[in-house]
């Protein structure tokens, strides 16, 4: 017999002891009516404690575990795991698993084996998971997460058919290690297709070039007028200039039908890049007067002179052009002006002047 029981059974009997003097004196009991009420209710408060006595358990509650619960624990039907490591589509490369999973026991055949409905619901889930994930490449977390919340979210029974299980709050991640490997063999695939693309576009140029616009000079002056087909003059005085490129390109000299084209585009890009007096030169080196040639000094002071009466810029430096001629050759002028067969004096030793 517990402490509990006998307080309850003190308290039961005194208020029935109250209850029995209030009736007696409020009916005016015969004198022998108090004796037998007493009796009775001490009768009854025995026969409690020794009945309480019998049904007393071989281990006092004293002596478990958990004496003062009245009830047994109840079994929770819910279970959280937490970073669960499932393969993805990636040797080496685990997601992790983060869920609450929930379920429900199912009615079991007469002498079915006892069960742990938890280990029963998450071995459930995480093979239903696993299934999923398996599919996926490491840095598609997100995607994943979202399947698996969808894909787990109806209570679905496990294979022994023993419970109903189910997931929520599913968080898919990687680890910190994995992550950054990812992120950085990420930025080299980028890197490489980029530089594999440039590499095959240089290649298409260099194709097109050489086997298309190069291969002769003709085909690069078609080349050329399709792209400036507004500019005709343009691509005759280019002609010299495609044909060396033309020949560069395939290793070969410029043929002797496009030499003059070659010399007139030398002397053009002469012109326009130099100064008035690389002009002049170069238009005397045109008419045939060489540097080669000692009568080119006397007439390069002769025009300075002119040039220099007519108050024209670009006198000195023909003078200055002059001396360096006269210097390279230093061959002596004659003492007296020439005369021709027919007795014709020439100014200077040179015809015509």
């Amino acid at each position: 017999m517990s402490s509990g029981h006998k307080i309850l059974t003190a308290f039961l009997t005194l208020l029935g002891g109250l209850l029995i003097v209030i009736i007696g004196l409020g009916t005016a009991w015969p004198w022998w009516y108090w004796p037998t009420a007493a009796g009775g209710l001490l009768t009854l408060a025995g026969l409690s404690c020794f009945f309480a006595r019998r049904r007393r358990p071989a281990i006092p509650r004293d002596h478990l575990l958990e004496p003062d619960r009245p009830i047994p624990p109840v079994e929770r039907w819910e279970k959280v795991v937490r970073e669960v490591a499932l393969p993805s589509s990636s040797p080496d490369y685990d997601f992790l698993v983060t869920a609450l999973v929930r379920w429900m026991p199912l009615d079991a055949a007469h002498g079915a084996p006892v069960i742990s409905g938890t280990g029963l619901a998450v071995d459930a889930v995480l093979t239903r998971a696993r299934a999923i994930t398996a599919t996926h490449a490491p840095h598609r977390g997100s995607l994943v997460q979202h399947q698996l919340a969808g894909a787990l979210g109806t209570m679905e029974q496990d294979p022994s058919g023993r419970v109903l299980a189910m997931a929520e709050n599913i968080h898919v991640s990687l680890s910190p290690a994995d992550r950054e490997r990812l992120e950085k063999l990420a930025t080299v695939r980028k890197d490489e297709a980029v530089w594999e693309h440039e590499r095959k576009w240089e290649q298409n140029k260099r194709a097109y070039l050489g086997e298309d616009v190069l291969t002769s000079t003709g085909s690069a002056v078609v080349w050329w007028l399709a792209r400036n087909d507004d500019h005709v003059d343009k691509a005759v005085a280019d002609i010299g200039l495609l044909a060396q490129l033309t020949s560069v390109a395939n290793d070969e000299p410029v043929p002797e039908s496009l030499q003059s084209y070659v010399m007139r585009s030398g002397a053009g890009e002469a012109e326009e890049s130099g100064t008035a007096t690389d002009r002049f030169v170069a238009a005397l080196r045109g008419l045939g007067l060489d540097e080669d040639d000692p009568a080119g000094s006397l007439f390069l002071r002769r025009v300075a002179e002119a040039a220099r009466a007519a108050r024209l810029d670009g006198a000195d430096s023909l003078d200055r052009l002059a001396a360096e001629q006269e210097e390279r050759y230093r061959d002596p002028l004659p003492a007296e002006p020439a005369e021709d067969g027919e007795g014709h004096r020439l100014a200077g030793g040179v015809p015509g002047l």
